[in-house]
C-alpha cells in the first residue's frame, strides 16, 4: 500500500485502489495506491520487506539505513479495480 495526496493522484490520473509502480534507480515495486492526507509531492509506504528493495544499504555511519527522503518516481500500472 502506498498513500498519496489526492492532488498528486489526480495529476497522475491514478484512481484510488489502482496499482502503481514506485521506482528508485534500477529497482521498483508495485503497490496499491490510496488517497491520504499527505502534502503534494510526498508518498508514504509502511516499513516492510516489499519496500526495502528501494532503500539503500548505506547507513551514513549510523548502522541504520535511511527510510525517509527516498526519491521515487510514481507511475500508474492500472486504473484500479475493474480496469481493462
Amino acid at each position: 500500500m502506498v498513500e498519496m495526496s489526492p492532488e498528486d493522484m489526480a495529476r497522475l490520473s491514478i484512481a484510488d485502489g489502482a496499482t502503481v509502480r514506485l521506482s528508485a534507480g534500477e529497482e521498483h515495486v508495485e503497490l496499491t495506491a490510496h488517497a491520504g492526507s499527505l502534502p503534494s509531492g510526498l508518498v508514504f509506504v509502511p516499513m516492510g520487506t516489499t519496500i526495502n528493495r528501494l532503500i539503500s544499504d548505506e547507513t551514513q555511519g549510523t548502522g541504520m539505513p535511511g527510510f525517509k527522503g527516498v526519491k521515487v518516481e510514481v507511475t500508474s500500472v492500472d486504473q484500479g479495480p475493474g480496469a481493462s
